[in-house]
C-alpha cells in the first residue's frame, strides 16, 4: 500500500511553494490584510491570544498549515475538525469571516511568492488558488462558494473593499505586529530582525490597504526588490536546516514519501513536475 501523499501531494503547486522561507513574510501580510475587516478582527481581538501568547499563535498558525499542506489526510483532517469545533465554542464560524480570513491568507501566500521570485506561471497560481478550496473546507466553509481562481480572488477583494476600515482594533493589530512583546533579552533581535520582516510584509499589501492604513504605499519596484533580495537571502540558508525547525512537517512529509517528494518552488518542473493543465488525476492527493 503505497503512502498517504495528504491533502495535496508532492505535484501540487501547494507542495512546492509552502515549503519557501519567504511564506513567513507572506503570513505576516495575512494578519495585516485580515486586520482590516472590522468584524473578523473584533472576533481576534475578543477570543485570540496574540496579545498575551504571540510566539505561541504564530507556531499554532504554522503548524496548522504545514499540518495541512504535508501532513497525512488523517492529520489535516483531524487539524481541521479542532478549528472547527474552536470556531464553534467562541462563535466565530460566521462563514463571512471564514470566508475573509481564508482569502486574505491565500492572496498573501500567492503574491508574496510570485512577488519573491518564485516562477509560477499563471495557470499555476490559478491552480494554487484553486487547491486551496481543499483548506477553506476544513475551516468550515463550502469549497463551492470560494474563489477558485486568481479572477475570481481579485473579484472577491473588489466586492468587500468598501466594508475594509483601519478601525480601532486594526490600528490595536498594526502596533502589535510592529512591535510585540518580547523578553528582554529578545529585545535587539525584534528590533534587528521583526521589525524588518513586519515592515516589509506591511510594504507588500495592495495600494488600497495602504490608503486604510493612512500611508502613502511605496514605490512597488523598491518593495519588490527588497522582497527579492530578502528571500534570496533566507533561500541561502539550507532546506534541510531550515525543515528542522518546529514543526518539521516537510522532513516527515518526505520521510513518508520518499526523497523524491522533495520540494522546491525555485525550479519548474519540480522533482514532482507540475503539468499544465492538470488531469483529473493529478489534482491534490494524487501523486
Amino acid at each position: 500500500m503505497s503512502a498517504d501523499p495528504g491533502l495535496f501531494g508532492p505535484r501540487s503547486v501547494t507542495w512546492q511553494v509552502h515549503s519557501d522561507p519567504v511564506m513567513w513574510i507572506a503570513g505576516v501580510r495575512a494578519l495585516w490584510l485580515q486586520a482590516l475587516h472590522p468584524v473578523a478582527v473584533r472576533g481576534v481581538m475578543i477570543n485570540s491570544s496574540f496579545r498575551t501568547d504571540p510566539w505561541g499563535r504564530l507556531m499554532r498558525t504554522a503548524d496548522f498549515v504545514g499540518t495541512l499542506s504535508y501532513g497525512t489526510t488523517e492529520a489535516a483532517e483531524a487539524a481541521g475538525a479542532r478549528v472547527r469545533l474552536i470556531h464553534r465554542r467562541l462563535g466565530v464560524d460566521d462563514p463571512e469571516l471564514l470566508l475573509w480570513v481564508h482569502c486574505a491568507e491565500t492572496d498573501s501566500y500567492l503574491a508574496v511568492a510570485r512577488r519573491s521570485g518564485i516562477p509560477l506561471t499563471d495557470a499555476q497560481a490559478d491552480r494554487y488558488v484553486d487547491e486551496h478550496r481543499t483548506s477553506a473546507r476544513l475551516v468550515g466553509l463550502d469549497p463551492a462558494a470560494v474563489p477558485g481562481s486568481t479572477a475570481a480572488l481579485a473579484a472577491y477583494f473588489a466586492g468587500i473593499r468598501p466594508r475594509l476600515a483601519a478601525a480601532e482594533d486594526a490600528r490595536t493589530v498594526e502596533d502589535f505586529l510592529r512591535r510585540p512583546p518580547v523578553k528582554p533579552v529578545l529585545v535587539p533581535a525584534r528590533e534587528v530582525i521583526w521589525r524588518r520582516v513586519a515592515a516589509l510584509a506591511y510594504d507588500t499589501l495592495p495600494p488600497y490597504a495602504h490608503e486604510l492604513y493612512g500611508r502613502p504605499a511605496p514605490p512597488a519596484e523598491t518593495v519588490t526588490r527588497r522582497l527579492v533580495a530578502t528571500a534570496g537571502l533566507l533561500r541561502r540558508v539550507p532546506a534541510r536546516l531550515r525543515w528542522r525547525l518546529p514543526p518539521r512537517h516537510i522532513l516527515r512529509a518526505m520521510d513518508r514519501l520518499g526523497p523524491g517528494s522533495r520540494p522546491d518552488p525555485s525550479v519548474y518542473p519540480a522533482p514532482y513536475p507540475l503539468s499544465e493543465p492538470p488531469s483529473i488525476l493529478e489534482g491534490p492527493g494524487k501523486a
